[in-house]
């Protein structure tokens, strides 16, 4: 792959929690295969809030109370974004609108800082633009980490 790796070589957390919000997740999405981000989840705690791209928290909502409705909009997308002709790799094309350089980390619970910023180009000659940001909420269960809720789909710039 052309895009940068890991940036927490050396914190086994926040590198366990990188991998899966970055690579797993754009390696997924590309495939639309559920199943390889399945088990990254804590879904008796799951919890999705969608921002809308709306700075007022008034205007967010509880649009994914539980793992499966969550799953199905993903799939959804996934399976949108792969009906399109794109003019260069996607899985690059994200990697490389993708920032997750700050994870705050206390006991087991992560936060973790997603921002899309870029345009990945499409073969008709416009653009996918990915502009947005996401809060993880992660938790360390058994020792691994889970991604146990978000506030997507932020405002970003």
């Amino acid at each position: 792959m052309s895009h940068a790796g890991n940036p927490f070589g050396n914190d086994a957390d926040r590198h366990a929690i990188w991998d899966m919000l970055v690579e797993r997740d754009i390696a997924a999405f590309v495939a639309a295969d559920w199943s390889m981000v399945a088990n990254d989840f804590d879904e008796q705690r799951f919890l999705g809030i969608h921002a809308h791209n709306a700075e007022n928290p008034d205007e967010w909502n509880a649009a994914f109370p539980t793992l499966a409705e969550y799953r199905t909009e993903w799939l959804r997308q996934a399976a949108e974004t792969a009906a399109t002709k794109f003019a260069e790799p996607l899985a690059a094309g994200i990697h490389r609108a993708t920032n997750l350089s700050r994870i705050d980390i206390t006991g087991d619970v992560a936060l973790a800082r997603k921002k899309f910023d870029g345009k990945i180009a499409k073969a008709d000659g416009s653009f996918d633009v990915l502009n947005w940001q996401t809060l993880y909420f992660c938790r360390k269960v058994d020792g691994r980490w889970k991604i146990s809720g978000f506030v997507g789909y932020m405002k970003y710039r």
